[in-house]
């Protein structure tokens, strides 16, 4: 990776996001990432254009009730994928950590020998316990295909799951069981997004270290204080308010400000 970054000059105005898809195309060839995850990457950095590639106050309201209700949760459990592993897999360890969360791998397109790599690149950044290798002997409801395939000691057993770079069919089942779920989702609109019990419309990257320092302010308050933030917490309104925000920053974009993004993209 330090050949990657040292090879792309740090003056380049897009620098940030061809890192993000070296660390992919390394994945890839190294078969944690699957074909399907460099077009599903591709998708959400559309998405990340039209907010700014910035963390926007919407997403900063679901940051703090999941971390709110992942606090409050019995068992909570983070579910993780290729593409969420080679991108933030290392702020996901330490977000398990802090919670005292358990993680599973859960993926789409399974194979032992893909679960095995991504379970141990996890373990690389510091996670004792990687579940859903070996183990991932239930079957979700309704899920026919391998990502309903679920550890007993992992999102079986789970009251929350957060979720990144989702099915929304998955989501949707997840909740038929009567679990939480936290989605971080770049695309407002998806099935993840609209199912998720609180949906964090962000880019992976930005949104897992926000997530972390958020549950270590938290962490001090008390379950009423927690609960009464989750309670003030409308998934769909915030979808509304990221939705509008998009529309008035295209707005403003089209009208006013155009020639500045030019000039900012170095066109």
């Amino acid at each position: 990776m330090e050949e990657i970054e040292h090879s792309i000059p740090r003056s380049h105005p897009r620098y940030h996001s061809l890192i993000t898809r070296e660390r992919l195309v390394k994945g890839f060839y190294e078969g944690i990432v699957v074909p399907q995850g460099l077009i599903a990457h591709g998708r959400g950095e559309c998405f990340d254009y039209l907010i700014g590639e910035k963390t926007i106050p919407p997403a900063r309201k679901a940051i703090r009730a999941a971390a709110a209700l992942l606090l409050l949760a019995r068992y909570p459990v983070i579910s993780v994928n290729g593409n969420t592993a080679v991108l933030a897999g290392k702020d996901i360890v330490e977000l398990a950590k802090v919670l005292g969360a358990a993680i599973e791998v859960n993926l789409f397109y399974r194979t032992r020998e893909r679960a095995v790599k991504i379970a141990k690149l996890l373990k690389m950044y510091g996670a004792e316990k990687v579940y859903g290798v070996d183990d991932a002997t239930m079957r979700i409801p309704g899920l026919e295909h391998p990502r309903g395939l679920v550890s007993p000691n992992g999102i079986w057993k789970a009251d929350v799951v957060l979720v990144a770079l989702e099915d929304g069919d998955r989501t949707q089942a997840l909740r038929k069981l009567g679990k939480k779920v936290i989605a971080i989702d770049l695309n407002p609109l998806s099935r993840t997004a609209l199912s998720a019990d609180i949906t964090i419309v962000d880019n992976v990257i930005r949104a897992v270290p926000l997530l972390v320092e958020e549950v270590k302010k938290l962490k001090n308050m008390d379950k009423i204080q927690l609960q009464q933030i989750i309670s003030s917490y409308n998934n769909l309104e915030v979808l509304r308010e990221t939705l509008n925000y998009i529309f008035d920053r295209l707005k403003s974009l089209a009208e006013n400000n155009l020639k500045q993004l030019v000039k900012e993209v170095g066109v």
